[in-house]
């Protein structure tokens, strides 16, 4: 397999983060649903003691890109376990994309 131009190289790097934030995109506001479908905002509390002083729409907010942090990291490392060192014609070093 002929070895990819460094301009090849940089816009499948590039492709990659919408391959990676997408799908965790989604994910996090399919898991924000389920989780606000059982829990009240309003009853929040940290660590068990005071409420949370935050309104509802930053309570939903926080939680939603909290949950598409932990999404994308999920999704980043399943990207970088399926490339193969081959892929790249680095039989030998290791690639990291």
């Amino acid at each position: 397999m002929p070895r990819p131009s460094t301009t090849e190289f940089r816009l499948t790097q590039r492709a990659r983060l919408p391959r990676i934030l997408w799908p965790a995109f989604l994910m996090a506001g399919v898991l924000e649903m389920l989780t606000f479908a059982v829990v009240d905002p309003a009853e929040l509390r940290l660590f068990g003691e005071a409420p949370l002083e935050l309104s509802a729409q930053a309570v939903y907010t926080l939680v939603f890109l909290v949950y598409w942090f932990f999404m994308s990291l999920a999704s980043l490392m399943t990207v970088l376990l399926m490339v193969a060192p081959d892929d790249f014609g680095e039989s030998r070093r290791p690639h990291w994309p």
